[in-house]
Formats: C-alpha cells, sequence, structure tokens
C-alpha cells in the first residue's frame, strides 16, 4: 500500500528549550492513520495533520476497552542522522497483543515503513539535546458504534510522535520503590503479557498508595500468591544478587520488554550469569539481610534503565547499594544509551536509520 502525505498548513511552534521537554507534553505536527473494516481489512493508510479523532459515543473503545499500543523511540546521532532501535519488537509484539484481544493482525514490515515514513515527514521535530529523543507511540482502538461485547469489525491504526526529555524528572538517580501486597496489576491468562491501556490503569491505584508513603512506584507482586516479583511500575525488573543477575520469568502475566531483552543479550555478551527464573519476595528479604542484594533496576523504553535505591516490603526498608546506582546498572545504562544514541558502534544490529 502506499501512504498518502497531506502536510499541515500551519506548523505548530516547537518547544524552544529541549532541556525543559519532560515526557509527552509536545506533539508533532502530523499523524500516520490507518482503517481497519471488516471484509476490506487494513486500508487507506496516510499521513495528515494532527488533530483530533471523532468518536461516536457509542464506540467500543470506549466501553470495553479494546486498545492496545507500543512504545518506541528515534534518536538524533551526533552526525544529524536519526534511527530507530529494535522497530521489528515492538512491531512484532504489537502483533501478540493484537491476537490476544481479537484485533486483526498488521503488517509487520509495513508498520515499520509507516513509522519511517512518518518520522521523516517529521524529522525536524527530533530534539538534539543529549538524553532526549522523540517517542513514538503506535496504537490501534476498536471504532464500532455498537454497546456489545464482540470483537471489533472496525477499527483505527494510528501513530503519534511527541519529543521527549527523560521519564523521571531525576534521571538517573536511583528510585525508592514500595512492593505491593494488596492490589495486583495481573494473572496468568489475563492480558498483563500484552501492551493493553487496561494493564495500565489497573495499576494506577496501587502507584497513588505508594506516592501517599513517599515512593516513586510499586513492585508488583503476582496475583495468585502474591510472593513472586512480576514488574515495577511499567517497567520489567532486574536484580543482582551475589554475583548473578535474576530478572523474572516470563510466565504470561508479565510484558516482554525490548529493552529486557537487549539487556540480557548485552549481560550475556559480556560474560555475566543471567538467570529468568521466579523470584520471591522472601527471597530478595533474605539476600538484603545476608548482604547480597547487591544491585537492582528497572527497564523500559521510556525511562531506559531507572536504579532501585530502596524497596519496602511492609515495616521493612531495604537500601539498595547505599542507595546509590550500581557498577552493573550504570555500565548497562550507557552501553545501551550509546548504542541508542549512535555514540558507542552497534554490534547487535539494533539499530535501522532512517532513510
Amino acid at each position: 500500500m502506499e501512504i498518502s502525505i497531506t502536510k499541515t498548513t500551519t506548523p505548530k511552534q516547537k518547544p524552544a528549550d529541549e532541556s525543559k521537554l519532560g515526557f509527552g507534553q509536545y506533539y508533532t505536527d502530523h499523524m500516520f492513520i490507518m482503517n481497519y473494516d471488516e471484509g476490506e481489512g487494513w486500508h487507506n493508510p496516510r499521513i495528515v495533520p494532527y488533530g483530533p479523532f471523532e468518536l461516536d459515543p457509542a464506540a467500543m473503545v470506549l466501553h470495553y476497552a479494546q486498545e492496545i499500543f507500543e512504545g518506541m523511540k528515534a534518536y538524533r546521532t551526533a552526525d544529524g542522522s536519526i534511527q530507530l532501535f529494535r522497530p521489528d519488537k515492538n512491531m512484532a509484539r504489537m502483533n501478540v497483543s493484537c491476537d490476544r484481544l481479537c484485533i486483526p493482525k498488521i503488517d509487520e514490515e509495513f508498520a515499520i515503513k509507516a513509522i519511517k515514513t512518518l518520522v521523516e515527514v517529521d524529522k525536524d521535530w527530533v530534539p538534539s539535546l543529549d538524553g532526549t529523543s522523540l517517542y513514538i507511540r503506535p496504537y490501534i482502538f476498536a471504532t464500532d458504534a455498537q454497546v456489545g461485547v464482540h470483537p471489533a469489525k472496525h477499527l483505527t491504526f494510528a501513530i503519534i510522535l511527541s519529543p521527549v526529555g527523560a521519564y523521571y524528572p531525576q534521571g538517573i538517580a536511583p528510585v525508592k520503590i514500595f512492593v505491593e501486597q494488596k492490589y495486583v496489576r495481573a494473572v496468568i491468562g489475563g492480558t498483563g503479557f500484552t501492551k493493553a491501556g487496561a494493564n495500565y490503569a489497573i495499576s494506577l491505584k496501587g502507584q497513588e498508595e505508594a506516592a501517599e508513603q513517599g515512593y516513586v512506584q510499586t513492585l508488583w507482586l503476582d496475583g495468585v500468591e502474591r510472593k513472586y516479583v512480576e514488574e515495577v511500575g511499567s517497567m520489567n525488573v532486574f536484580f543482582k544478587i551475589d554475583g548473578e543477575v535474576v530478572t523474572p520469568a516470563l510466565v504470561g502475566s508479565i510484558l516482554g520488554g525490548i529493552t529486557r531483552m537487549s539487556i540480557i543479550e548485552l549481560l550475556q555478551s559480556k560474560g555475566y550469569k543471567v538467570s529468568e527464573r521466579r523470584i520471591s519476595i522472601d527471597e530478595l528479604v533474605e539476600a538484603f539481610k545476608a548482604g547480597k542484594l547487591e544491585e537492582a533496576w528497572g527497564t523500559g523504553t521510556a525511562a531506559v534503565i531507572s536504579p532501585i535505591g530502596e524497596l519496602k516490603y511492609g515495616d521493612l526498608v531495604m537500601p539498595v547499594n547505599n542507595g546509590e546506582i550500581g557498577e552493573v546498572t550504570h555500565m548497562l545504562y550507557d552501553t545501551l544509551t550509546g548504542i541508542q544514541w549512535g555514540k558507542i558502534k552497534d554490534e547487535f544490529g539494533w539499530t535501522v536509520k532512517i532513510d
């Protein structure tokens, strides 16, 4: 399919200070849209001026949350070129989400073409200040004007772009994490392994209560036994225990992060022992008391690496590495962001140039 392009006649004013972009506050001049109609499939791909959607009040997404999304970034390198990071993995994961939520799958190669075309159209919006990037949000939602619970027959696939700075204002500084024992984020057999918007709405209550106690995010435990560690906030989580790097196994309730995947491959390439397995909160407590809980960090597209400086489980407060960034955590952040921004040679073939 050919992508039609209609450029805006009223360009927006770009942010004057790239050091104050924040996250998700600004949006570029254009967006990509493609429609799905039963019997016709995905069709009419187009890039148009950024603007509101017109939705029927009965649109199914508003009532039954049939919606999924992805998150990725475009980076401006030192030579002025723009590159993506593992877009094929994002689009493959998007189709995993589509399958679980009964959404017609997309052509992954065409979706990458749409992303590259949109970024090229709005390339002047890609910031160049160190640590900034262009956040890319592809998403699909049901538009059937029918209050009835069934797979949608009409959907919209859209992509929007946002120039961003650091996700957490404190940047790479270690954060304090509250271990949630009352609420759960996901269960095996549910949608925890997908990027469905409902997963994030479910997590808000725990995050709110963590904030009330002075903690930045929530460490989620499993939804059945309430004992096995799953995710931290909306990120995958890693622990370095007595020299071994451990991350929860993808058992169906945990999102398979692209950053998670990359971190594991980076660690293995450098000779670290990495285990993907179930890890209980009791094991973390025992490791802490024995002085073996050496480092902890979260990983995700938005923040890349978020060091954990403290865990609070009940009345037990567990400082990690004296509340400082660990050696492995720092190495991973420097290496991964170095590859993403083109400061370090990409020996893995992860980056894709925007032509």
